[in-house]
Order: C-alpha cells, then structure tokens, then sequence
C-alpha cells in the first residue's frame, strides 16, 4: 500500500494530465455537453430555488447534476490530497520567478508549519489584514468575472477552443493580457501595501 500512495504523491509527466483533458474533452463533445467548472454556481443556485425568481436560473437541475457529482469530485479529491499525497517539498517554480518574487519581499518557502511546502505562506495566510483582504476581493472578481465572460478560465480555453468557439478565442487573449498586466502592474503595486 505504501508504494502505491508514494507513486501516486509523486509528480507526473505533463503528458498524463494532457492525455486526461484530451480524453475527457472527446467524451464531453460526444456526449453534446461542454465542460467548465463555474456552471457549478449557476446549478447550485438553481437547486437552491434562484430560478423561480430569476430567469437566468431557471435551467433543468437534473441536467447538471453530472457537473455537480464532478465538482464534489474535485473537492474530495482535494482534500484526499492535501491531507493524505502532500508533498513535503515546495512547488518547483523557476528561479527567476524566486528572485523576483523576493524583490517584493516574498521568500519561497522551503515548507510551511504544517511541513506541507506548497505555497508562500507570508502572503497566503489569514493572520493578517492584507491577506484576508486578497482572498476575499480576489474570490469575488474570480467568481464575478467567471459568470460574467460565461465561463471560466479552463471552460474557454479547453472546452471553448477544442470547439473552436470566436469568442473563447478572444476571451483568452483576454486572460493572458490580463495575467501579464497584473503580473507587472498590479501585482507589485498591491505588495507594496
């Protein structure tokens, strides 16, 4: 049992995942559905009674309940993760990425208190202010501007260009203008807070 739980905590070669999304994007195109994980909010909140007053709620429930299933999925997943295959070592990102980061004064952590070494915890963390701040605002324009563009980033540039879609297309050059300009505008203007 242990050499299955350190094969499978161990990282994989890009190509498993790529083989995975591809697979899965054939089936979801076979089957007529689209794939993308931000629908989830719009089921739930139909299951929740949203549609008897608001018409964009007002779908079939039981149509997405496969979206649902693949959302718990995903979290209890997550959780099967992070608690049982955690890596003790930190993401393996490039040095130049380190240094710059450093310029802002985030170290790249070696391992967190819980010996988990997965993200920098000096920014991620609720102990203060600005980090509660980042995570609330940060999941409110996430979870914003996934229902407004329709989609979020993974339902437009997996599902949305394996179908060829125009505007999937112009919605991606969207979030990589985007990810550029808060990668070298915003970004060090809020860690200069």
């Amino acid at each position: 049992m242990d050499s299955i739980i350190s094969f499978i905590s161990q990282p994989w070669h890009w190509a498993v995942s790529g083989t995975a999304i591809a697979l899965t994007m054939a089936l979801m195109i076979w089957m007529g559905r689209s794939f993308g994980v931000s629908t989830s909010f719009k089921a739930i909140c139909a299951a929740a009674g949203a549609g008897k007053r608001i018409q964009f709620f007002n779908i079939n429930v039981k149509d997405e309940f496969w979206r649902l299933a693949f959302v718990a999925g995903g979290l209890v997943g997550g959780f099967i993760a992070g608690h049982f295959l955690e890596s003790p070592e930190a993401v393996d990102i490039s040095t130049s990425t380190i240094e710059y980061l450093s310029t802002m004064g985030i170290s790249y952590p070696e391992s967190d208190a819980l010996g988990r070494g997965f993200v920098p915890t000096d920014l991620f963390n609720f102990s203060s202010l600005r980090g509660v701040l980042l995570a609330l605002i940060g999941g409110f324009l996430v979870g914003f501007g996934a229902r407004y563009g329709d989609g979020c980033t993974s339902g437009h540039a997996i599902t949305g260009l394996s179908n060829l879609q125009l505007p999937s297309l112009i919605t991606v050059i969207g979030f990589f203008i985007g990810g550029l300009l808060m990668t070298h505008l915003l970004f060090p203007l809020l860690m200069g807070l």
